[in-house]
């Protein structure tokens, strides 16, 4: 098994989404991260899916997306150059104030953002890779036991210039 990339560009329609969804959930295809979006076409939608399987399974899947109607395009990613991020907002709860100075100084060497705070509980937002994000949540939860609230939203990913 091997984590997998796709981008899609499919008709911007009602039902769409859930058509191509619907697909791996038929076959019981299990996805990572799905992300949609508006192009500079506003008929379009880009679509970021990250899974993971087997090359005979990822076959099937790319030609399956192929063979639908509001599917324009869809290119494999997974081993060619690209640019991926997720966004991630960390809800800290129950903040000492050493908890709210440490996660200040945090913030700083990982350079993620303090967006909101108060006397117990510091918001952060942080944009990067999935990898990079899953690494700052193990560091934070070796120096922290506090309680967390997670937002993460899909990747999205450009290929490389």
């Amino acid at each position: 098994m091997k984590k997998r990339w796709l981008c899609l560009f499919v008709e911007n329609e009602v039902g769409v989404l859930a058509r191509i969804t619907g697909l791996f959930s038929a076959k019981a295809y299990n996805l990572n991260s799905l992300t949609v979006g508006t192009t500079q076409d506003e008929t379009a939608s880009r679509v970021t899916i990250s899974l993971f399987s087997d090359d005979q399974l990822f076959e099937q899947i790319k030609k399956q997306l192929n063979r639908m109607v509001e599917v324009f395009k869809v290119i494999d990613y997974t081993d060619i150059d690209i640019y991926r991020k997720e966004i991630m907002f960390l809800k800290i709860l129950k903040c000492t104030e050493n908890d709210r100075t440490f996660l200040f100084q945090f913030s700083e060497v990982y350079g993620i953002r303090i967006l909101d705070f108060n006397k117990d509980s510091v918001l952060i937002e942080s944009i990067k890779a999935e990898e990079e994000n899953n690494l700052m949540l193990q560091l934070l939860y070796k120096r922290l036991d506090n309680p967390v609230e997670i937002v993460r939203g899909g990747s999205v990913a450009v290929e490389a210039v």
